[in-house]
């Protein structure tokens, strides 16, 4: 279920900004109820057979976190998805800031419903590791704006809560009226952090940006983790252009890429992979594209590939050739 009201929270109020901007976005979805509105919101390969290939891809994620993220499930219009992914990752080791809360991940997920993750465990561990050090990174480069696009039940914020750097987190309104409870009732320091709602296949995302207070004259980090496969080429396209449009000098994406061989058609590719996953009726896989191809649409798009990495490099078990995990400027 898709709104059309742009909402952020986060600036001066804290909590208490969270739990009004909670509030406006279930009035906006139940009035949209009661009138007949709906929609399908956005989100966040190995070798051999096709019908094999991507069985346990694992790239949808976030929203997904934005999100992956399209964000479709049985709780309200809440990403099931985007809660595997969180659970997944309370049980990875990982860094934090100084001021940072290494325990942020477990308290955001307090009263979820257990989802078996151990076939998703392999590629999250290597894209979490690739998008930590991603903030990290920029942090030390005195980076003061991090985007986290289809964020999901995405912990950076809180993790790496850094003096003087601001957190924007992009997602839709159920997931983001969830999370922002969620938030207040963690009882924490929020002052770095702004929630936005925004459909990407709907949504200017440069405009939601500048609406949360975003500075476009301000290098950025934006973080895109398990989004793209979730809209579809046109979107991304669209999607990734808008980001470009805000990014000043010295901004970085980091983004992980869903891809396939080069001599499996991506049609095919795209099918089997939502044939074997149980969440591809509300939160179906779209953009599964040979590296190439991959790579040719960030351009396309503004964004120049600096560095890739093959998620089986950072993580041994997660599989080849089915993520690729790129920093783009």
């Amino acid at each position: 279920m898709t709104t059309s009201r742009q909402a952020c929270a986060g600036r001066p109020g804290g909590r208490s900004t969270l739990r009004r901007v909670a509030v406006r976005i279930w009035r906006a979805l139940r009035d949209r109820r009661g009138t007949g509105a709906s929609g399908a919101g956005a989100r966040h390969h190995g070798r051999g057979r096709d019908q094999d290939h991507h069985g346990s891809h694992g790239d949808g994620g976030d929203h997904g976190r934005g999100g992956n993220q399209g964000h479709g499930g049985d709780d309200g219009g809440i990403s099931r998805t985007s809660q595997a992914v969180a659970l997944t990752r309370v049980r990875m080791e990982r860094p934090h800031s100084p001021g940072g809360d290494p325990g942020a991940q477990a308290r955001l997920c307090e009263g979820m419903r257990p989802t078996p993750g151990t076939r998703l465990r392999p590629m999250l561990t290597a894209r979490t590791r690739f998008f930590d050090q991603s903030v990290l990174g920029a942090i030390a480069r005195n980076v003061r704006q991090i985007v986290i696009c289809g964020a999901g039940y995405d912990d950076r914020a809180l993790r790496f809560r850094t003096p003087g750097v601001r957190f924007f987190e992009l997602d839709q309104g159920p997931t983001q009226a969830d999370k922002a409870r969620r938030l207040h009732a963690m009882d924490t320091d929020l002052s770095g952090l702004t929630l936005g709602t925004a459909d990407f296949r709907r949504d200017d995302v440069a405009a939601v940006l500048a609406g949360c207070g975003h500075d476009a004259g301000q290098p950025t980090l934006f973080l895109c983790e398990g989004v793209l496969i979730y809209l579809d080429q046109a979107t991304v396209a669209r999607f990734l252009s808008g980001l470009a449009s805000c990014a000043a000098p010295g901004s970085t994406l980091a983004v992980s890429l869903a891809v396939h061989d080069e001599d499996l058609p991506t049609e095919r590719v795209v099918t089997a992979a939502n044939a074997r996953r149980r969440a591809a009726r509300t939160e179906p896989w779209q953009t599964i594209l040979p590296e190439r191809a991959q790579l040719g649409l960030l351009q396309s798009a503004g964004w120049h590939a600096d560095q890739t990495v093959d998620a089986a490099d950072l993580e041994k078990s997660a599989p080849r050739g089915r993520t690729l995990l790129v920093l783009a400027r």
